[in-house]
């Protein structure tokens, strides 16, 4: 949705998501003769941004922090040089409103931001296998803690031929989902595609699932041509190839811009508690009517959760993967803990150890 902004200089980028807000956050690397962007790629230590003059490449050497969430990523809003520096460099970007963040699968167990700034979270799911609902429920939960509104699209729906077993999956993905939408689509026929527009339009949306999913084929249709690249499915597992490499930032022709990300074959939780309370909120409520306030929902008296299972009212694999996810979570949470204490330590030595150089260097000459 597009207004008479009061800041009319960047009017031009209205349509990746500038507003007013964004404007009085960049007044002050406006005063210092900077020029506003949104990073639309990042790509080797470069990234392109689109700015009120047009798209241009620049550095990002001096935005690069050891922190890896720190560093920029697309749908970022930066300040940039103005014309004339070549290369030319990001100087900052502007605080966040949102984040999509998982951890990685190194050893280090880091997070690694995968889109900024981003109003809806697109899990796509592929109906051309079978359904894995606790990866959807992995994959709300990060949606949930980024500040994002979740969206799950279960695309290739033409292959459920039978208009009640589609039923049946869509309602199953919705007990998994409470309080998401839930869009079954077809990029080849079109089916479900103009609600998904609707909900997209006038903000920023990231698109996100396994490769296979069919993202690249729904990015292309939405986007109205052929962005991106698109591979056929392995047969064999109804898995395919990643056919997108990087995050791209593009601009809907309906208004609002899509975030296309890789396929991930790994979604691992990155400090998600409240996005998994989000996913599974009738456990929550149910737990706040257990009898004790601390109540694992193991075997204790009076617990209104083991109540619910044994009604019939909860699914047992719910509860099973309600369990999981809080328990990989505490432990993922307890291992940055214990790697950031493991950092500040060898910083510490490595201080303690340039002290003692220096005092030792005094006392040379002093000798």
């Amino acid at each position: 949705m597009t207004h008479t902004s009061a800041f009319p200089t960047s009017s031009a980028l209205v349509p990746y998501g500038w507003d007013d807000a964004w404007a009085r956050e960049f007044a002050p690397y406006e005063a210092e003769g900077l020029i506003a962007g949104r990073v639309v790629r990042v790509d080797r230590g470069q990234c392109d941004v689109v700015t009120a003059d047009g798209t241009l490449r620049a550095d990002t050497a001096f935005v690069t922090p050891h922190d890896p969430l720190r560093v920029v990523c697309t749908g970022d809003w930066v300040a940039v040089d103005p014309a004339g520096g070549s290369p030319r460099y990001v100087r900052a970007y502007l605080p966040r409103r949102t984040a999509f963040v998982r951890s990685t699968s190194s050893k280090r167990s880091e997070g690694q931001i995968l889109a900024a700034n981003v109003d809806h979270a697109v899990v796509a799911v592929s109906l051309a296998v079978e359904l894995d609902l606790g990866r959807i429920e992995r994959f709300l939960a990060l949606a949930w803690e980024s500040g994002a509104q979740p969206v799950v699209v279960l695309t290739k729906a033409d292959l459920v031929t039978d208009a009640t077993t589609l039923a049946h999956l869509v309602r199953d993905v919705e007990t998994s989902a409470p309080g998401v939408p839930v869009l079954p689509v077809s990029s080849q026929q079109g089916d479900g595609l103009d609600v998904l527009t609707a909900i997209l339009s006038g903000g920023t949306s990231v698109l996100l699932g396994q490769s296979g999913a069919g993202k690249s084929t729904l990015a292309n249709v939405l986007l109205g041509q052929d962005v991106m690249e698109v591979q056929a499915t392995r047969d064999m597992d109804g898995k395919g190839r990643h056919t997108t490499t990087t995050r791209n930032l593009l601009a809907l022709p309906g208004g609002g811009v899509l975030i296309d990300t890789p396929g991930l074959r790994g979604v691992g939780l990155w400090d998600a508690e409240a996005g998994v309370g989000q996913v599974f909120s009738e456990i929550e409520d149910l737990a706040r009517e257990c009898r004790f306030h601390d109540c694992a929902h193991e075997a204790e008296p009076g617990c209104a959760v083991l109540q619910a299972l044994e009604d019939g009212g909860l699914p047992e694999r719910r509860l099973d993967s309600y369990r999981k996810l809080l328990r990989e979570n505490e432990w993922i949470v307890a291992k940055t803990d214990a790697r950031l204490r493991q950092d500040r330590l060898r910083e510490w030595k490595r201080k303690g150890a340039q002290g003692r150089a220096a005092m030792e260097a005094k006392r040379g000459r002093w000798a």
